[in-house]
């Protein structure tokens, strides 16, 4: 697979690149209904003899587009959106550079520039999905600004029990720490990226040492809670048991900083500075205070054995 970063304005002409089935979309997460879209698209492409395209935007659009200081909570990074949208037999990744002069472009614009001008044939989207200065551009106008280059496809809202599928929708499920649910619409349990920093090192001495995840930034985190944990160390997957939340026990509420620690099992190797991957399985039960430190070990012992039972599972 091939990916492109294109700045406005690009320098890229038709002759750059062979005729495209091109999914529109931003793809936070490329989640199940992100899929539908690319599979049309894929679909589109295999049945026509053409190569298959995804066109995506860094960053979000809220944070040119908002006239407040905006923190996206993305679902995945770029890179991680580049891998999944891999996995899935795409020919050609599109990565435009969302820019206040980008989001000025009269609808025509973009479409003469970023879809014809890349010898775009075919055009898929979400039934949702605008694009244009002030989002004036639909899916209901684009065969009128495609000047008969190229044809469309409007995908519909896809669902699960009556709700859109959506990254919003993603979004709360794991701010409430429902990560079972929001696995079964993104297709895959979520999955965050971070590296391994010294901590306070008070899991060691109570017999269950942690990594510390100094996570990615902008990267959502799911609730405080303990959950049970895959942790991805030098390509292996290991089980374990995550801590997310302010360590009520040990820390003044006014000066605690969010952390993430994971303990694995069967595992006793030093990985400080090792980039990792977290898999969110299922949350155990949500953060809380203890009444001291042999209390706070009961606790966890149990947590175990139900994390334990979780993997088994």
């Amino acid at each position: 697979m091939k990916v492109f970063t294109l700045r406005h304005p690009h320098e890229m002409s038709q002759n750059d690149f062979p005729p495209l089935s091109i999914a529109l979309g931003f793809f936070d997460g490329v989640h199940l209904g992100h899929q539908k879209v690319i599979g049309a698209a894929l679909n589109y492409a295999k049945e026509n003899g053409v190569k298959s395209a995804v066109m995506t935007f860094d960053p979000h659009p809220s944070v040119v587009l908002s006239s407040k200081k905006s923190s996206v909570q993305y679902l995945s990074t770029l890179e991680q959106k580049i891998s999944k949208i891999e996995a899935l037999g795409v020919d050609y990744v599109l990565v435009v550079r969302f820019t206040s002069a980008f989001a000025s472009l009269e609808p025509q614009e973009f479409v003469d520039q970023y879809l014809i001008g890349l010898n775009a044939v075919h055009i898929t989207a979400g039934f949702d999905y605008s694009y244009g200065k002030f989002g004036r551009g639909k899916m209901e106008t684009l065969p009128f600004h495609a000047r008969g280059k190229f044809t469309s496809t409007t995908v519909e809202k896809q669902t699960d029990e009556h709700e859109k599928i959506s990254s919003t929708r993603i979004r709360e499920l794991l701010s409430k720490g429902e990560t079972n649910k929001a696995a079964a619409l993104l297709g895959t349990h979520y999955e965050t990226e971070g590296l391994v920093v010294h901590g306070e090192k008070r899991g060691r001495k109570i017999g269950f040492p942690t990594a510390n995840i100094d996570t990615r930034d902008g990267l959502l985190i799911p609730s405080p809670g303990v959950y049970a944990v895959k942790l991805k160390v030098n390509d292996t997957w290991h089980d374990g048991i995550c801590n997310v939340g302010y360590k009520p026990t040990f820390n003044n509420p006014d000066h605690a900083q969010l952390s993430v620690e994971v303990h694995l099992f069967s595992f006793d190797e030093s990985i400080y500075g090792e980039h990792v991957l977290v898999k969110w399985l299922d949350r155990i039960r949500s953060e809380k205070k203890f009444n001291g430190v042999d209390e706070l070990v009961a606790q966890i012992e149990k947590d175990k054995e139900k994390a334990l039972s979780i993997h088994r599972a």
